[in-house]
């Protein structure tokens, strides 16, 4: 038996699901009652996003109660699929009960509690193992975890001190003591700091075994000083400070600073400020202190600068108390410590903290400044003259700052910048140059003359510089950063996302950094033209939070394992600030607005996206942002850089989710079916935790608050926009509610659902009665009056038009920025107007509720709308044409002279303009396009295909499913409800491969684009169009790839609006690499490069032959001696955001027309997207027709297709004709046929049918599918 699954674990351990679902299919057959099997099935369900069917085989297993260790990891791993944490722990805590001597099982229970936080439980658990296997940890797990649990918001107080208490007990009572390990006693040092024993803490840190942990772990010495300060000992502190600091060398700068408080204790404890005793006590301290610090520096000098520093700290704090007895020492020690440490980078941001002089100290620090003289000659003199300009700048006042001596000092930084490249000229590439800090000064001084003027002339100039800095460090972050602010200023979002992906943003960067790029990024987005790069950017961002979710529980139960308890408290703190991160919603946010721009609204976004904004809504946010990182430069009488360079000028916070999250929950909640009684039975896995101090007032009235703090937070634009969806949603919520289905009706409708989907009936749903016809028997008659219908609000009848006068005021005299603004506004108020009113656009529903001449209002608001959307639509569109011409490069190259008279090449300068105007010419023109997209969309597509039909008795109830993406701990119990496929329709499959005796090569038959456009909306519904194109074999080449994009991680690649599923691509091999389980090929088809890999198992004995033709790359080299031509079959995937081909086919090119043939194919594709299909042939009846009629020979379209005859087609062999037969006329599933069913059916010899479907993939007749033994017909 281990035998057989090893090829499942195999399967799921390479992502290959379907192969995994298929083998676990063959051995339940053989064994339909195996526990493991059915728990493999079911994980390979859930990564394949099947959750319905893998909810019952996960039910079946728990309902056995498994106690087997595979069976228990491998259902470990499916429950956390689901979300269903407390389900593992019951799991674990059954198991557990069956075998009560097993340590191993009462250990996971344990951990099972510790992933889902539940401290209570695993505190029980904890202590129950140390009684019965009597092992010390397990007394120390118990005491961390009533120590967590007192520590969580809900805990009373009462039961804090309590549960503190009970630590403190067991602790004592442990039979060992708890200075055994540094952990241990940082977990008993926190007990007692908490219940203010501070005499039994001081006995045990004045222990020699206590001084010497503390002088080990810093941890421990932490909390040693913090219980120190605590009991008012600052003095004792200080001493044994100074001890350390002079005994043992020790530079802690924490020492550093208990000799600070130290000095001043006996003012900062004193009761009055004013007594003279302790001043004259702490003068003495000062005194002693300041000769310290003196005999420190001296004795450092450069070697260590914590004695300068302190030094002056020191004066710092004297003077804030008042016992400075030395006016000028404050300006002295600044000026000695820039002569000891000004060629250091560090000297800006060490005397940051001391520039706030003035009068005479001002004016003494600014001569010093002026006075020395710019220096190019060493890296040293260079750093100096940098810091001298840093430190200047920041003392600058308010009338210092204008334009012309802000021109004068942009001109000096550049000037000197150019001059300072010298020293760098023999760096390698990856070093950074040692004058970058001129050039980001020199691009705070043209932000803040940008600011001053409000002139984007100055933006140019910094984007100039700074991209020619670039060009000497590639590795500039902070010149990078600062790009991207001022790109996106200038509406120039690609250029911005360009830099951003260059400095290549890992792990929780994506929280800290990625507001940088996707801060109101729906302002930039493309997504409704089909360009999904910036919703592709919301996705890969996100991914930090799901690997916390995933992974962050089981580092805290490593560390219970190892018994790093210090570690633990700060897992937790990590982990909760990753999972409310305020930024991670605030993409959510972004993201759904990108979607509803590109997908049509249907009830299933809004049931969806209602589900998760709830969630989100109830969540206590941390902002774990990063806006230090900028460079900032600017004046302390200024702005800061950060300040000056947000979009419109606002920076979004708390009060601006908080008001898009009420605007968009008010919307889905009244288009949407779905109330908190069918949550509630729908939804499966755990409930998220309410982080926020839960109001009294329902949800509907907290949605209703209206709150100014939050609002502050909005754009002008943004705010009216918020002001339309309240008054929207007002006007519309009672209607809503009348005509809403009674959740019994909807329950009814998913339990049939699932019923017909699983053939099991939906748990926890007790289905309704039936009549004599087998009928379900709902009451859904309503009794009562509907309401009376209003006319619509004022503010949302004029929206449009108002907003329209906006445009065009904004588009003479605002940047392009804010015209793009306000346009997307007026596109996303459209949609939402969509959103509300999508129920009331079935007839039956108006008819039924007696809602007319509410329906009869939405249409002159809706036809207003439409205007006001082509107008703005075609409005950018022409001034898009303005963006990318000479003028507009001449005008950007002019207005950079105060740059390119400094010497920096005018080609260079003329090529930034070239990427910056092509760049908004792009965005214009995209925006232009897309605003009118969805307008396209509603006018295209039939109704009966848009919109759901909730009737009295027949309900179709969209597909409700949590994308792990976004919620990682939820799904729904829901499925979509098959489309019933098109009967005697032929449904083409794609072509792709070149067929040398085809006399039409592969478009013999359709490729996926024809495949794709044979069918109009009016036959296939977009799910069958999608399915169909996602099926099919397509042409691409490998720039094609990088180019396409991905909604989600679980959604289609997309190229030019279709699906990319399987695709084709011919190109040259230049490295091939065999490994034991898989082989990776370096592909390159003259457009890019990409890398494939095939997994598949290889002896070891044979990595270095010749495979199917194909030789293997040196080891040594990693490269081909000669590289050949390869046709390669497969799916795009992306691992480690690296995009790559999953090979399920690759041959040798034999013929070099195949080369040229695959170029025409992709180019033909790229014609028929673009143009639509040539027209179809004719019937022999119509040919006649036609030549019976003049001019016929000469009417056929330069893209029609010749006729040819339906006879069938000969293949190579007799063999070959029965396989294509075969695969012709017998039903299949995605996964294609499998070869050995096809050997049984035509009864023929196994190495000849091997030999002939070889042949068959080769010529591109057929190709494989999840493995080499399923095979699916191409032709």
């Amino acid at each position: 038996m281990e035998r057989q699954i090893k090829p499942i674990y195999e399967a799921l351990d390479t992502g290959s699901n379907k192969s995994a679902i298929v083998a676990c299919n063959k051995l339940l057959k053989k064994h339909p009652q195996n526990e493991l099997v059915k728990t493999l099935k079911a994980l390979a369900l859930v990564r394949s996003q099947k959750v319905e069917e893998s909810l019952v085989l996960c039910d079946e297993v728990l309902a056995t109660k498994p106690t087997n260790d595979a069976v228990l990891t491998a259902m470990m791993h499916v429950l956390r699929g689901l979300g269903r944490h407390k389900d593992m722990v019951s799991m674990f805590e059954e198991a557990h009960k069956q075998q009560p001597n097993n340590e191993e099982l009462a250990a996971q229970t344990f951990f099972a509690n510790v992933r889902i936080l539940n401290w209570k439980a695993a505190q029980q658990i904890a202590t129950r193992m140390h009684k019965q296997f009597h092992e010390d940890r397990y007394i120390y797990w118990s005491v961390l975890s009533a120590i967590l649990q007192a520590n969580e918001p809900t805990t009373e107080p009462n039961m804090r001190a309590l549960l503190y208490k009970l630590a403190h007990r067991l602790v004592t009572s442990s039979p060992t003591p708890s200075y055994v390990s540094a952990d241990r006693f940082h977990l008993h040092l926190s007990i007692l700091r908490e219940l203010e024993l501070y005499d039994e803490a001081r006995t045990l840190l004045e222990s020699d075994i206590g001084k010497s942990i503390c002088a080990a772990s810093l941890s421990c010495n932490e909390i040693r000083r913090d219980l120190w300060r605590r009991q008012g000992l600052l003095e004792d502190e200080g001493t044994k400070a100074e001890q350390r600091i002079t005994e043992q060398a020790d530079r802690n700068w924490l020492e550093f600073l208990s000799v600070l408080d130290a000095t001043f204790s006996s003012l900062t404890t004193s009761s009055g400020t004013d007594d003279e005793s302790a001043k004259a006590k702490c003068s003495s301290h000062l005194a002693k202190t300041q000769e310290l610090f003196a005999k420190i520096a001296a004795q450092d000098r450069r070697k260590d600068r914590s004695g300068l520093l302190a030094l002056l700290e020191l004066e710092k704090r004297a003077r804030t108390h008042g016992v400075s007895n030395d006016a000028g020492r404050l300006v002295d020690l600044m000026k000695r410590y820039f002569d000891e440490v000004g060629d250091k980078a560090c000297c800006y941001e060490d005397l940051k903290p001391y520039l706030a002089l003035e009068g005479d100290d001002a004016t003494r620090w600014t001569h010093f400044l002026e006075s020395l003289s710019p220096s190019f000659t060493s890296n040293n003199d260079l750093r100096r003259l940098i810091n001298s300009h840093q430190l200047l700048r920041q003392n600058l006042s308010a009338d210092d700052l204008n334009v012309a001596a802000e021109t004068e000092r942009a001109a000096l930084y550049t000037q000197q910048y150019l001059e300072g490249l010298k020293l760098g000229s023999s760096l390698p590439p990856t070093e950074l140059q040692p004058a970058d800090d001129l050039a980001l000064l020199a691009g705070n001084v043209f932000v803040s003359l940008w600011k001053t003027s409000n002139d984007e002339k100055y933006l140019y100039n910094a984007v100039a510089l700074l991209e020619y800095a670039l060009t000497r460090s590639k590795q500039s972050f902070h010149t990078r950063l600062m790009l991207i602010r001022i790109y996106r200023l200038l509406g120039v979002p690609s250029l911005a996302l360009e830099h951003y992906r260059a400095i290549q943003v890992k792990q929780v960067e994506h929280d800290t950094l990625s507001h940088f790029i996707l801060s109101r990024a729906s302002t930039f987005s493309l997504a409704a033209t089909g360009d999904l790069t910036l919703a592709t950017e919301c996705i890969e961002s996100s991914q930090i939070y799901i690997s916390n979710t995933q992974e962050t529980g089981e580092f805290i139960a490593r560390a219970f394992t190892a018994e790093k308890y210090t570690q633990i408290p700060e897992f937790i703190i990590f982990e909760d600030r990753l999972e409310n991160s305020l930024q991670r919603d605030m993409v959510k946010i972004e993201h759904l607005r990108m979607r509803l721009t590109h997908e049509p609204i249907s009830s299933d976004i809004i049931d969806m996206e209602l589900i998760e904004l709830k969630f989100i809504y109830d969540r206590a946010h941390h902002d774990n942002r990063d806006f230090d990182i900028l460079a900032d430069f600017q004046p302390a009488s200024s702005e800061k850089l950060n300040e000056q360079t947000l979009l419109f000028g606002k920076r979004e916070g708390g009060g601006w989710l908080a008001s898009f999250l009420k605007l968009y929950i008010r919307a889905f909640q009244q288009g949407s079916d779905l109330d908190d009684t069918v949550e509630e039975k729908l939804l499966i896995g755990d409930r998220p935790k309410h982080t926020t101090t839960q109001s009294k007032k329902t949800l509907k009235d907290r949605l209703r608050q209206r709150k100014d703090e939050e609002l502050a937070e909005l754009t002008p634009d943004e705010l009216a926009f918020y002001d339309y969806a309240a008054a929207l949603a007002d006007w519309l919520e009672p209607y809503h509610d009348y005509a809403r289905p009674p959740p019994s009706v909807v329950l009814a409708e998913a339990a049939k659902l699932a019923e017909q989907k699983t053939g099991q009936p939906l748990k926890g749903v007790e289905a309704p009665p039936k009549n004599g016809n087998g009928t379900a028997i709902v009451a859904v008659k309503k009794d009562e009056e509907p309401p009376s219908i209003t006319d619509a609000p004022e503010l949302v009848v004029r929206f449009f038009d108002n907003m329209k006068t906006r445009f065009e005021a904004v588009k003479t005299t605002s940047s392009l920025a804010s015209t793009l603004h306000v346009a997307s506004l007026i596109q996303e108020a459209f949609l939402l107007f969509i959103v509300e009113t999508l129920r009331f656009k079935t007839p039956s529903v108006v008819k039924v509720h007696k809602l007319g001449p509410l329906a009869q209002q939405f249409k002159p608001i809706r036809t207003n709308a439409v205007a006001v959307l082509r107008d703005i639509s075609a409005s950018l569109i022409k001034q898009s044409e303005e963006e990318a011409t000479a003028e507009k490069r001449k005008f950007f190259v002019d207005a950079c002279s105060l740059v390119v008279d400094r010497n920096i090449d005018h080609d260079f300068v003329l090529g930034v303009a070239k990427k910056v105007t092509d760049s908004r010419n792009k965005i214009t023109e995209g925006v232009g396009k897309g605003i009118a997209r969805p307008v396209d969309k509603l006018e295209h597509i039939p109704l009966n295909t848009r919109f759901r039909s909730v009737q009295a008795t027949d309900i179709t109830y969209g597909h409700i499913t949590c994308r792990i993406c976004h919620i990682s701990r939820f799904s729904l119990k829901l499925s979509p409800s098959s489309s019933s496929r098109l009967e005697n329709e032929p449904i083409p499959s794609g072509g792709g491969g070149f067929m040398r005796d085809s006399p039409s090569g592969s478009q013999g038959s359709p490729s996926s684009a024809v495949r794709l456009f044979l069918f109009s909306p009016r036959h296939l519904s977009p799910l069958e169009q999608k399915n169909l194109s996602a099926q099919s074999l397509r042409p691409v080449t490998l720039a094609q790839i990088r180019k396409a994009t991905q909604m989600h991680t679980e959604a289609d690649w997309m190229f030019d609006g279709q699906v990319l599923g399987q695709i084709t691509v011919v190109a040259e091999l230049f490295n091939h690499l065999a490994y034991t389980t898989n082989r990776t090929f370096g592909l390159d088809d003259g457009t890019a490069r990409m890398d494939g890999k095939m997994w598949m198992d290889t002896a070891e004995d044979l990595l270095e032959q010749t495979w199917r033709g194909l030789p293997v790359s040196d080891r040594r080299t990693r490269q081909l001696k000669e590289p050949v031509y390869v046709r390669v079959t497969g799916t795009i995937k992306m691992h480690n955001n690296k995009r790559h081909i999953a090979v399920s086919n690759i041959r040798l090119v034999k013929d070099s027309n195949e080369v040229y043939f695959h170029i025409l194919e992709v180019i033909s594709m790229a014609v028929i997207a673009q143009k639509g299909l040539p027209s179809q042939p004719h019937s022999e009846h119509q040919q006649q027709q036609q030549q019976q009629q003049p001019g016929a020979a000469n009417s056929q379209s330069a893209y029609s297709i010749q006729s040819r005859s339906n006879q069938a087609q000969k293949y190579f062999s007799a063999l070959a004709d029965e396989v294509m037969h075969y695969l012709q006329t017998t039903p299949s599933s995605d996964e294609g046929m499998f070869v050995g069913d096809i050997a049984k059916a035509l009864n023929c010899n196994a190495i000849e049918l091997s030999n002939t479907v070889d042949k068959l993939i080769d010529d591109g007749h057929v190709y494989t599918t999840v493995d080499d033994s399923h095979i699916q017909i191409a032709t």
